[in-house]
């Protein structure tokens, strides 16, 4: 897919009325016109009608976009941005512009080797945890040049057991009544595979009977917000052979930027009769928990009350539009003050690799939405994308992060524990 052969009605239906200029993080910085989202669709309009040449310049613009997809959310005429961003970003690595010899090489270890074999990224996985732990990682730290120290240091520290180690392929709970697919993720199963473990945990004790295949494949998220729609098609493809739809009740992420992804399969697959189902069962597994009335548990979380607040992953927030039921599930359990985070909507800097491909504007928006978590007083931050956690921690370790998921599940353990 190009910008030329993109159904053109998609790039006139912006009004340039400035609605979604408050929105955008990067505007804000800057100011610039460019910078922001009507700016960038009259740059692809541009393209599109051979007005511009697909240039180094008009790359550099689409990195420096984030794609948080909050313009979106504010746009009043519902201009589809995130297919015209990730159908830029496409034409941009088709074309070649701005793809060195390094970051070719780079490109295929990551979205052509490991994001395309679960298994031997859970080789790398335990070959980089063996790192972590052994002493080795303190050892390259000496050695290393600053600025790949920096990047070392956001390598993120994988966990010791993997979903699969944690999960069961078929587990039941008493009574269950639905039949739900729980998918792992990548970053979620080799770092935050305790989260995985605790959505089924809710799941079960909400009467479901939860599916969760050893080995699965990634969903191709970060294949098609990095220019390469044909990967995002083959694991798409790879994931409803999986998982057919029509044999769950619902398909359920708890990662809100894969989760977004997700919910499109059908446009990835316009002649696979399976994808318009499986968007239709996707869901948020708070979306999911809300809308089968999650049961409340009896007893609190920690011994102590704790002031918690929440920060919205912007694919669930703007890609997914789920807000509100995650507050619902924070609120449903006792123990818990929930106080309100400005801007809590507001990116946080991580947007995939952005952290990487654009320091410098990553750490503004990181030290923005610090200061309004410690302007909150909160003991632990809840939110609900692996990315956000990663970007937050590695600033503030002091913080305690978690999944209101994660919460949820530790409550309905200390049930157990006082029967």
């Amino acid at each position: 897919m190009s910008l030329k052969k993109l159904d053109f009605s998609i790039l006139q239906q912006c009004m340039h009325c400035g609605m979604c200029l408050p929105s955008c993080p990067t505007y804000d910085t800057t100011k610039r016109e460019r910078n922001s989202p009507r700016g960038r669709i009259a740059l692809m309009r541009a393209v599109a009608t051979d007005e511009i040449p697909l240039s180094q310049s008009f790359a550099d613009e689409m990195s420096f976009c984030l794609g948080c997809l909050a313009c979106q959310s504010a746009c009043p005429a519902a201009v589809d941005y995130a297919t015209l961003f990730e159908t830029s970003r496409a034409e941009i690595e088709a074309t070649g512009v701005s793809v060195s010899a390094p970051r070719r090489l780079l490109r295929f270890l990551t979205l052509d080797l490991l994001f395309t074999r679960p298994r031997f990224l859970r080789v790398v996985g335990k070959l980089l945890r063996f790192y972590q732990v052994s002493g080795a990682e303190n050892l390259v730290r000496k050695i290393l040049p600053k600025r790949l120290r920096e990047l070392e240091r956001q390598t993120p520290r994988m966990a010791a057991q993997f979903s699969n180690d944690l999960i069961d392929p078929v587990e039941s709970g008493d009574g269950s009544s639905k039949k739900v697919a729980l998918l792992t993720g990548c970053v979620q199963d080799l770092v935050f595979s305790q989260v995985n473990r605790d959505t089924a945990d809710v799941l079960l004790a909400n009467s479901c009977e939860v599916h969760t295949p050893s080995v699965q494949p990634c969903c191709g998220s970060i294949h098609s917000h990095n220019g390469e729609p044909g990967m995002a098609r083959e694991n798409a493809s790879r994931l409803l052979d999986l998982l057919p739809p029509q044999d769950f009740d619902a398909i359920i992420s708890n990662a809100g930027g894969c989760g977004s992804h997700l919910r499109h399969f059908s446009k990835l697959l316009p002649n696979e009769p399976r994808a318009a189902l499986w968007d239709a069962k996707v869901r948020d597994v708070h979306e999911f928990l809300a809308e089968i009335e999650v049961r409340s548990p009896d007893v609190a979380p920690f011994e102590e009350e704790k002031r918690v607040t929440y920060h919205d992953s912007c694919h669930l927030a703007h890609g997914q539009k789920v807000t509100l039921e995650p507050r619902q599930v924070i609120d449903l359990i006792p123990g818990i003050e929930r106080v309100d985070l400005s801007e809590s909507d507001w990116c946080c800097g991580s947007a995939g690799v952005y952290s990487l491909t654009q320091p410098e504007q990553s750490q503004l928006l990181l030290e923005r939405k610090l200061g309004h978590i410690r302007a909150t007083g909160a003991e632990i931050l809840l939110t609900a994308n692996p990315g956000c956690v990663l970007q937050i921690q590695n600033e503030m370790p002091e913080l305690k992060i978690m999944n209101p998921v994660s919460l949820l599940a530790q409550a309905y353990r200390n049930e157990s524990k006082k029967l």
